[in-house]
């Protein structure tokens, strides 16, 4: 078993204490990065970063535990693009207006983002400008910023892609939000695809990360699979805008 499955194995084991279930994948860690206990304080600390306060436009992921700082978002008006679960149908784009009050919470999760939001393509994206800043969540993210996802590679691509397209690069801040048994404490080597975070957002404390590698730019075409890229729309829309397909 490599490094990082076992590391997701020894996590997923302690988030069983604290995970709120999922309504479709219950506690199947290897297919939803669940909401925790606390996660509202972990949002809080979110809320709280100058980053967060002077953005314009966000990429937020669909993950669980991210559902209310998706709410504050949508509350507050600011812009974000989401991807869907696994990308399968592409970005949804949220703008001020979409969302009526007091459907703000319902909009947060993915059932409403689906209803609410509008899809988005890359070019679309793209003639927005930069992201302002990026939250994920994460099976475990190291202490020094090396994320772990369920291990599908989602996160990789959806940064590979806005990497690609000028939308995201090194000066971005990129915050994970986790629970503090999903932060591993000692320092890990990152692979050529992991993304580095800045910060680490929990229950009780926030951990800003020392950037010590290159985060990875662009699609690696060369390892993609054909059933990979036919389920990805987006990906063969990046194809089209670089002349490859």
């Amino acid at each position: 078993m490599s490094k990082p499955s076992l590391i997701r194995q020894q996590i997923w084991g302690r988030l069983h204490d604290v995970a709120r279930p999922d309504t479709r994948f219950h506690l199947n860690f290897a297919e939803v990065i669940p909401d925790f206990e606390g996660s509202e304080a972990a949002t809080d600390r979110v809320a709280a970063l100058p980053a967060y306060r002077d953005s314009r436009f966000a990429f937020v992921t669909p993950d669980n535990c991210l559902v209310d700082l998706r709410r504050r978002m949508i509350a507050a008006g600011k812009p974000f693009v989401m991807s869907t679960y696994g990308i399968y149908r592409g970005f949804l784009l949220v703008e001020p207006g979409m969302v009526p009050e007091g459907a703000e919470l319902y909009a947060a999760w993915l059932d409403g983002m689906e209803h609410f939001a509008r899809p988005v393509s890359l070019a679309e994206i793209a003639a927005r400008g930069r992201f302002d800043f990026m939250v994920t969540g994460a099976s475990a993210v190291s202490i020094d910023g090396v994320r772990f996802g369920k291990g599908h590679g989602f996160f990789d691509l959806e940064w590979g892609m806005f990497t690609d397209l000028g939308l995201a690069d090194e000066t971005t801040p990129v915050v994970a939000v986790v629970h503090d048994c999903q932060v591993v404490g000692e320092p890990l080597t990152p692979s050529a695809t992991d993304i580095l975070v800045d910060l680490i957002a929990t229950p009780t404390r926030l951990i800003e990360v020392g950037r010590r590698a290159h985060r990875p730019r662009g699609i690696r075409w060369d390892l993609l699979d054909p059933e990979q890229l036919a389920a990805t729309p987006p990906l063969r829309e990046l194809q089209r805008m670089q002349g490859l397909a």
